[in-house]
């Protein structure tokens, strides 16, 4: 049995908060307020995403218990080995690298997208060619690209370096939110009299909350990049729930104010009547001028940094973690020898990220959709195989128990949403056509590499996935006897 490669304990508390409230929170926080008060209304928006909060807290739960009983890397793909066996495993690890993956193309086509409305004439640089109504410009290529090597350098440099950034980028993220709040608040321009009507008119107030927390998995998506970097916890595991909480507790609270910030310069229905490119950047524009606009951007720079850092940080432990177990080519494994990182693992995702640009963002879109379902696989799987360990486990409580449980079937409703014909959150016919490839794709290389992952034996394999070494059988020795002697 070889010996099982280990990452150093580097990450501190507050880094490991950072990784999950930054990852949390994306370019989606101050480009889609508009899109959300156009469904539900200002309090609809806010009140169905404070309970898309409350939801991913209750699935936290059970984070929480098993980072505490397997403080490893691979995070859900452990436990579901844990509670389920390999198979299981490979399928939660294989749609969880993918999401991942996509998540971090994404935030680098953010960033590029953000260069796109502040100075397109940087942009706007050499023209391609047009992918599903999305013009492709070189510059924007170049700008998405350069983001992507900057943070790769950044995470195999070491955890430290990542760790440290990740915090530093979110207390300024929260502190540029905050500012935007009150100088918008204050501003004598604006009334809190625009954000009415609360609710959008014409439909039940309870429908346009359910469609907002039908995005809940997509706009809290983060709180679970804590479990895959446990094993690098130089802290005990049982600080994580309480770190994952106020990860949710933030997020929540920065989507509520990022919401109001959009509703208070002019009514909310007159904002969206004239069908604004970016609402939020309108808005702070006409009200702040040039200032508000250097916050915003600011803000909406830290989120997408944030992002890309903490799933660049996810997405290689991850492949570390399946490499480990021997599910991926055993490279994915290897860490630097002067870092300790895992930097095969973030050169493969900036390596596939760096395609990403060249799709265009409406086609990148589809993928992130369709990885959606990878994210809810993985609540499901880390849900029940919690409430089956509690089961045998005299420490959980009952509560306990039946939280899990609630998790594992907000699992269930969350995929329901996107799969089930004429829910609000029904993917797309291009995402579906995506899913049905990467399912596809998985099935291949499951077939490829079955027999070699099914002969492991599962000693060896609780071993390299958990960390549990199996027992030396203990030899034991015969005792001879002889007769006594007797004296003459």
């Amino acid at each position: 049995m070889e010996e099982r490669t280990k990452l150093d304990r580097t990450f501190k508390p507050h880094w490991v908060w950072a990784i999950a409230l930054g990852s949390s929170i994306g370019w989606g926080c101050f480009v889609l307020p508009a899109e959300w008060i156009g469904t539900a209304g200002p309090l609809g928006a806010i009140i169905g995403l404070l309970i898309g909060a409350l939801l991913m807290m209750v699935i936290s739960v059970s984070y929480g218990y098993m980072i505490e009983k397997y403080p490893v890397s691979g995070g859900e793909f452990a436990y579901a080995y844990k509670g389920f066996g390999r198979n299981h495993a490979f399928i939660c690890g294989w749609f969880l690298t993918l999401g991942y993956i996509s998540i971090v193309a994404l935030n680098a086509s953010a960033f590029s997208l953000l260069f796109k409305f502040t100075v397109p004439s940087i942009v706007k640089v050499g023209y391609l060619y047009e992918v599903s109504g999305w013009d492709v410009y070189l510059g924007e290529i170049v700008i998405a690209s350069l983001s992507l090597l900057v943070f790769a350098y950044f995470n195999i440099r070491g955890s430290q370096m990542s760790g440290r950034l990740q915090f530093i980028f979110c207390v300024i993220l929260v502190a540029g939110v905050v500012l935007l709040a009150v100088s918008m608040a204050l501003n004598p321009a604006t009334e809190f009299s625009n954000l009415n009507p609360l609710f959008k008119p014409g439909i039940p107030a309870i429908s346009g909350i359910l469609a907002i927390v039908a995005i809940a998995p997509w706009a809290f998506v983060g709180f679970d990049n804590i479990p895959q970097a446990a094993e690098e916890f130089n802290f005990s595991p049982k600080k994580a729930f309480g770190l994952i909480i106020w990860s949710l507790i933030f997020a929540g609270s920065l989507y509520a104010l990022m919401i109001v910030v959009t509703s208070l310069s002019i009514p909310w229905q007159q904002l969206l009547a004239g069908k604004p490119v970016w609402g939020t950047g309108e808005v702070v524009s006409g009200s702040l001028g040039i200032i508000g606009m250097i916050m915003l951007a600011i803000s909406l720079c830290m989120g997408v940094f944030t992002g890309l850092n903490g799933f660049i940080v996810s997405s290689s432990r991850l492949m570390f973690a399946m490499a480990r177990a021997k599910i991926l080519p055993s490279i994915f494994a290897k860490v630097h020898p002067k870092y300790g990182t895992p930097y095969v693992g973030v050169l493969f995702t900036t390596f596939v990220c760096l395609f990403a640009p060249w799709f265009g963002r409406q086609a990148l879109l589809w993928v992130v959709d369709m990885a959606s379902i990878g994210v809810t696989i993985a609540y499901f799987y880390t849900c029940f195989a919690a409430f089956r360990l509690m089961k045998k486990d005299p420490e959980a409580t009952t509560v306990k128990r039946g939280v899990s449980m609630a998790g594992a079937v907000l699992g269930v409703a969350f995929a329901a949403l996107l799969l089930v014909p004429g829910s609000p959150a029904q993917l797309s016919m291009p995402s579906l056509i995506a899913l049905a490839v990467w399912v596809g794709l998985g099935g291949i290389f499951y077939l490829i590499n079955q027999k070699e992952f099914s002969s492991i034996p599962k000693a060896e394999l609780d071993y390299y996935i958990l960390g549990h070494k199996p027992k030396e059988k203990k030899t034991s020795k015969k005792r001879v006897w002889l007769p006594r002697e007797t004296s003459v």
